[in-house]
């Protein structure tokens, strides 16, 4: 089971253009290079669910953490998103790096999956929108539909706060469940109705699996 030195990964993803007008509505935040690599370098050489699997990203952005999944040799990556704009970012990413084993999918991830898509990737990677004061809950939603689309493992990144909450879902959803990491997001001031110049958050990163098989 090979895997790229998680340095080199690194400065891929370095390369990677992100978000020039985050949108507020869909809280849109870059997975900083260094975060995202250790976190597909941790799927590939603890678990090998990146190499030959068929990936998918739910709310996948610009790119980053799919275009990585790519350079790990994954054997399809395809991205969904809501985001015409993320998209654009997205494929003008993938064309600079050469890459041919991505493709994305413009479309409400809550509204419009799983639909066909159900049990069609092997693993599902995400860093889900947290959820505000009117958007609660966003996050759980993601998970669930990550849920149903893999058949190995979901990988996901969820407020530490909201940690137990989320493994007791998780357990009711029949997954188990295991926080590999605790992460420390440090958001840069990306609105206007940011007052400080940047913000740590604390974020687990979940590892969830099937207790049994799933069946298509």
């Amino acid at each position: 089971m090979s895997c790229m030195k998680l340095k080199t990964l690194e400065q891929y993803l370095q390369s990677i253009d992100s978000f020039e007008n985050p949108k507020v509505h869909l809280e849109q935040y870059t997975t900083l290079p260094h975060i995202g690599a250790r976190i597909l370098h941790t799927i590939q050489s603890s678990y090998g669910d990146i190499e030959n699997k068929l990936v998918a990203e739910l709310g996948c952005g610009c790119g980053s953490l799919l275009v990585g999944a790519a350079l790990l040799d994954a054997g399809l990556c395809v991205g969904f998103d809501i985001d015409p704009d993320a998209l654009s970012i997205f494929a003008s990413n993938v064309e600079n790096m050469e890459i041919r084993n991505i493709d994305t999918v413009q479309c409400d991830v809550i509204k419009d999956l799983p639909g066909r898509w159900k049990k069609k990737f092997d693993t599902v990677i995400m860093n889900p929108p947290f959820g505000t004061k009117h958007n609660q809950g966003i996050d759980m939603k993601f998970l669930q539909i990550g849920i149903d689309l893999a058949t190995t493992a979901v990988y996901s990144l969820h407020k530490t706060s909201t940690r137990k909450h989320v493994l007791t879902k998780a357990a009711e959803w029949g997954m188990k469940a295991q926080v590999l990491a605790e992460l420390r997001f440090n958001l840069p001031a990306s609105y206007r109705f940011h007052k400080k110049q940047s913000v740590d958050i604390e974020v687990d990163f979940i590892r969830f699996w099937f207790k049994s098989v799933p069946k298509n």
